[in-house]
């Protein structure tokens, strides 16, 4: 789906950032729903399969809830390598650490989520966490103000790499905004309402 030409673009503009690795987008043609995540992290990076590390468990774990699997579904993310640091934590050796894409980075790899979007052409769109909802949306609202609730939009694509400017589809899409999968890592008490949205997810779904 993707052509070579543009993934060797797109691994060019990032290649001057800490970034490493590739990992493609996973899921059909004609999916039920698109989830959009932040970036890969180590073990999607050394496994190739997104949503694969611990996060993955819970987003594993939310598709089962939805009555989906992955092969219903189409699973991509704002940035397609893994942005790292260099820390040393206390009796470790200095290591990679996963970090937040910056906005250079993640428009180095906009026409990726742009093609992806317009292949699959998914009825439903689930931006997981901030950086996903900045990416289609272009503002950074509290999560808790905007999670759960359902709204039809148009998504951004990028228009100018060097300018790092976008503008909106003439198509409106489906955005259901929830918790990225990792967030009730750090606070459990998400829980019960990241299921929350996903019983609107699920209302829109069946």
């Amino acid at each position: 789906m993707l052509s070579e030409d543009l993934i060797k673009q797109c691994q060019k503009r990032i290649k001057p950032y800490d970034c490493e690795g590739f990992v493609y987008g996973k899921g059909p043609q004609h999916p039920v729903v698109m989830f959009v995540g932040e970036a890969p992290g180590e073990t999607e990076i050394n496994n190739g399969i997104p949503f694969s590390g611990r996060a993955g468990q819970h987003f594993n774990q939310y598709l089962g809830y939805l009555g989906l699997s992955r092969t219903d579904i189409y699973i991509t993310s704002a940035v397609r390598s893994r942005p790292y640091k260099w820390e040393k934590r206390r009796g470790k050796e200095p290591r990679k650490y996963n970090r937040t894409p910056n906005q250079k980075e993640i428009a180095a790899h906009a026409p990726i989520l742009d093609a992806e979007i317009k292949w699959s052409n998914p009825p439903i769109i689930v931006p997981m966490g901030r950086i996903a909802y900045w990416r289609l949306l272009g503002n950074s609202p509290r999560m808790d103000e905007v999670t759960g609730v359902p709204i039809e939009t148009a998504v951004r694509f990028l228009d100018d790499w060097e300018k790092n400017t976008y503008s909106f589809t003439a198509k409106t899409y489906t955005i259901l905004p929830i918790y990225h999968p990792a967030a009730v890592l750090y606070r459990r008490s998400l829980e019960t309402d990241i299921y929350e949205h996903l019983d609107e997810l699920k209302k829109l779904l069946f």
